[in-house]
């Protein structure tokens, strides 16, 4: 009888594992393991083995040493941080997790594992962010929208909600759950809405208001109307430049300053000093478009006045 290979008895394994028969797969990996204790795919098998046959904490060792033995397979510490999450462990998986994304950005897997520890942890607005990445890199991942449509049901914010289990049922049309939460959601949205329209017309003095009813036959004399049309004119153009300049600053500088400052926060143990920097630009340019909204109500305001004056005229 040929004597077995680490290469056979891998083989055989994922052969075993195919088949459904995992013990066996498991003592084929630990074969090979015994032949070389040196190499990752072996302890990747047996790793992922131990998974399915829920022996986590065998599953962790196995997948600690495959990030010993190749420290830059990214799958290992993503399914290691996935570990660490069914373990509760979830500093752990945290760090884990965070190195998988640095060895490869683009594994989606590894965002929805850390939003899955986020989540755990009670940190929403950081699952939130995580989930967001995950479908930033893989749209068709149904789990991680249906994951924040439920944390947008949680916090009210039920349009949100709406939509992201919307966006599930897009890729996964018909799944149970998703029908179940876009349904409560809805219900939950026309509650919301019904009871804030109460309040408002409790709260809501009822006003009379006048309308200047306009003379159809009324025409604009530039003889007489001249000063007020150039200066209508004028304010008009000059409200136009003003809405750009703050569309451009929402653009250009809140909408960035909130992407740096949500990728800084993804992760807790972000230098406090980037924190405070990212914090800091952040209000510079809320501070900025604040100060254009109020130049923009004036300029609206002084369109308005001489609109008034023209048609008092």
């Amino acid at each position: 009888m040929a004597r077995e290979t680490v290469e056979s008895l891998l083989e055989k394994a994922q052969r075993a594992i195919a088949e459904g028969q995992h013990a066996q797969a498991r003592a084929y990996y630990q074969q090979a393991i015994g032949l070389r204790s040196d190499n990752p795919d072996a302890h990747y098998g047996m790793a992922t083995v131990c998974f399915l046959m829920n022996d986590l904490a065998s599953s962790a060792f196995h997948f600690k040493e495959v990030t010993r033995l190749d420290p830059l397979r990214a799958g290992a510490y993503i399914n290691l941080g996935a570990v660490y999450n069914r373990l509760e462990q979830y500093d752990e998986a945290i760090a884990v997790l965070r190195r998988g994304i640095q060895l490869d950005l683009n594994r989606a897997e590894g965002y929805y594992n850390l939003g899955l520890v986020y989540r755990r942890k009670g940190l929403n607005d950081m699952a939130i962010q995580a989930y967001r990445e995950a479908v930033r890199v893989n749209p068709r991942m149904a789990d991680a929208h249906y994951n924040i449509a439920n944390i947008y049901y949680e916090k009210d914010q039920y349009a949100l909600a709406i939509a992201h289990y919307k966006q599930a049922l897009e890729v996964r049309p018909g799944w149970e759950k998703a029908l179940r939460g876009l349904e409560a959601a809805q219900e939950a949205a026309g509650g919301a809405a019904d009871t804030a329209a109460t309040a408002a017309s409790a709260e809501t003095a009822p006003t009379r208001t006048t309308s200047r009813k306009l003379d159809p036959e009324r025409q604009v004399d530039g003889t007489i109307h001249g000063d007020i049309l150039r200066n209508l004119h004028r304010a008009t153009i000059d409200t136009d430049q003003q809405g750009r300049a703050f569309l451009e600053t929402l653009e250009k500088k809140v909408e960035p300053a909130i992407k740096e400052l949500s990728n800084c926060l993804l992760y807790p143990d972000t230098p406090l000093s980037e924190v405070t920097t990212r914090v800091r630009e952040f209000e510079e340019a809320v501070d900025a478009l604040r100060k254009l909204q109020e130049n923009l109500k004036s300029h609206v305001g002084r369109v308005q006045t001489i609109g008034e004056q023209l048609l008092q005229s």
